[in-house]
């Protein structure tokens, strides 16, 4: 890595099955509804269990239902319908049961997913570092809404069809030995008894059907991560696109947006492809295999009833005896398209999440600015040199004090990287050298370049934002909005919008120092907040500002903004005219 740049190389994750399930059971296992999924679980065990004994008592039932029917016997007939319909009736609550359970389960698994990554996304500038952190930080938002629900999804119907099963090939194993644990192979002169042959026949046509489909089938894992690689790529032009409607329309650039989407939709389509011809060549296994199950049952059971072992009724219930235990032990063969989709996802999500839980910061090497708390009442910045994609930017003053009530300002010449002296006074780049000291239990409000950030709510939360919109009496909101101009909101205080639409960006940037106003922080960072005010709107927020007479100010800014009324101090923000020192390299 340059020394002029932190390292955005993707980090190595653990991609193991094993892992990546063990890392997200012990996400969900200390969430608050892990006591409500031990229990929904449970339930499924127990439905499921119930609904393996229903289909064994009515596996037996084919016996004496077909026995009747060969010996043309009415009434004993009738009898075995009515019979079918308690099995069936008690079958069909079964099924409901389960249903209820398995989507419930879903919806509280999402809830514990969901809640888990959140929650370490938004701890304290870790999105930030995330956005930074390469590959694996592309997307979040599809990860954590679509991946995560489609993993849930995914996880819960596997999961009870594998321990279905699991149950159904346990209970009708058993039937199958006892149905020919007596058969023997007439060959060579002589009865070769082969005991359970129904029960291996089931185990190797299973076996065999499993190997082919992994052989084929095997490739759709990595091909269905790439697809939603590639959808989140197009998913994300189409968005950028719907937010910058007003610039693209203005340059006449829909021809230019119109060549990106396709070339993104082209990369989706080509990896759809690759996943339709995996799907494709998996198809010639496990069609086959399914067709070959038509027969297979009857196939096998006939030798028990050609050689006078077993009923007609009885043949019947060996046939339907292996097709069930088959068909759970060929549970790989016909759910491997939803595995493969499943451990794609699983990928993804895991990965997320393993990256949200490290130390994100630290995987880009480097020295680093010193974070560290001074007494109340002092902001100090000394020595401070910040790590530039051009090179390293210090300041001409290499010690500096702010107290409540003073303002500097920090004048950016040419070449420097103002907007990463900003992020590195707030933490968020710490690639440098040098010493930060925020003063201990005081709030700093952080204005960004730009447009403040609004969130969708009620004109009342945005004043408040990171603050109870309780917190403030609403005649101080009143009282903030008219201190710069923007009387005419105050009717829409309890109004939920999309302000960044409905306000221009010139009322959107007032809107930011109205919520200074109201908050009234005891100290006020901000990074080239006036160039975008006409001179009356510039001298309106200078105003502002100076009635703030107990909050500290720092304004990182261009040489023009050199506001005599407003800053005290002012120090220039310089390129460092020698190399880091070899032990600050990284």
């Amino acid at each position: 890595m340059s020394a002029t740049s932190p390292n955005r190389d993707e980090p190595v994750v653990k991609t193991g099955v094993f892992h990546q399930v063990r890392q997200l059971l012990g996400a969900v296992g200390a969430s608050p509804v892990a006591s409500k999924l031990a229990v929904l679980v449970g339930g499924i065990v127990v439905v499921v269990a119930m609904t393996a004994y229903a289909q064994i008592e009515l596996n037996s039932w084919n016996k004496p239902f077909y026995d009747a029917i060969s010996r043309r016997d009415l009434s004993d007939f009738i009898v075995q319908v009515g019979v079918f319909a308690m099995i069936a009736g008690v079958l069909l609550v079964l099924n409901v049961a389960q249903r209820w359970l398995g989507e419930t389960l879903q919806m509280r698994l999402r809830e514990a997913v969901v809640n888990d990554l959140v929650g370490l996304w938004l701890h304290p500038r870790r999105a930030f570092w995330l956005q930074a952190g390469g590959p694996m930080g592309a997307h979040p938002d599809q990860r954590m809404h679509e991946d995560t629900l489609k993993l849930c999804d995914l996880s819960v119907a596997l999961g009870v069809g594998l321990l279905q099963a699991a149950m159904l090939f346990g209970s009708f194993a058993s039937v199958l030995w006892v149905l020919s644990k007596d058969f023997s192979i007439f060959y060579d002169g002589q009865d070769h008894v082969l005991p359970g042959f129904m029960l291996w026949a089931a185990i190797v046509y299973a076996i065999v059907g499993s190997l082919l489909t992994y052989w084929v089938g095997n490739g759709l894992i990595l091909r269905n991560a790439e697809r939603y690689a590639r959808e989140g790529e197009l998913r994300f032009s189409l968005t950028r696109i719907n937010e910058h409607l007003d610039g693209i329309s203005l340059a006449g650039g829909e021809a230019d947006e119109k060549r990106r989407v396709a070339l993104h939709f082209g990369d989706v389509l080509r990896a759809q492809s690759r996943v339709v011809l995996g799907l494709t060549n998996l198809t010639w296994v496990t069609a086959g295999f399914g067709w070959v199950t038509i027969i297979a049952p009857t196939l096998v059971a006939a030798p028990l009833y050609f050689s006078g072992k077993v009923s007609f009724g009885g043949l019947m219930m060996a046939a339907a005896a292996f097709t069930q235990a088959q068909s759970s032990l060929r549970w790989f063969v016909d759910n491997f398209s939803i595995i493969a989709d499943w451990r794609a996802t699983l990928l993804r999500v895991s990965d997320l999440r393993q990256m949200l839980a490290s130390d994100l910061e630290a995987q880009a090497g480097g020295s680093r600015i010193a974070y560290e708390e001074s007494e109340a009442g002092t902001l100090a910045i000394e020595a401070l040199e910040v790590r530039a994609w051009t090179g390293h930017d210090r300041l001409d003053a290499p010690d500096l004090v702010v107290h409540p009530g003073q303002r500097l300002l920090i004048l950016g010449t040419p070449g420097t990287e103002k907007t990463l002296l900003f992020r590195a006074l707030a933490g968020l780049w710490p690639w440098g050298s040098g010493i930060v000291r925020r003063p201990r239990g005081e709030t700093i409000h952080y204005m960004p370049r730009g447009t403040p950030y609004l969130p969708r709510g009620t004109l009342a939360e945005v004043l408040s934002y990171g603050m109870e919109p309780s917190s403030y009496p609403r005649e101080a909101m009143v009282a903030a909005l008219a201190s710069v101009d923007l009387q005419r909101l105050e009717p829409l205080l309890d109004k939920t919008g999309r302000w960044e639409r409905e306000l221009s960006m010139d009322e959107q940037l007032r809107l930011g120092f109205a919520r200074v106003v109201l908050q009234a922080p005891p100290w006020l960072v901000m990074d080239d907040a006036f160039g975008a005010f006409d001179d009356d709107t510039l001298e309106l927020i200078i105003d502002v500002l100076g009635k703030l007479t107990h909050t500290g100010i720092v304004h990182i800014g261009s040489a023009g903004e050199a506001h005599d009324r407003l800053f005290t101090q002012v120090v220039h923000l310089i390129k460092a005219p020698h190399e880091v020192p070899e032990e600050h390299r990284p």
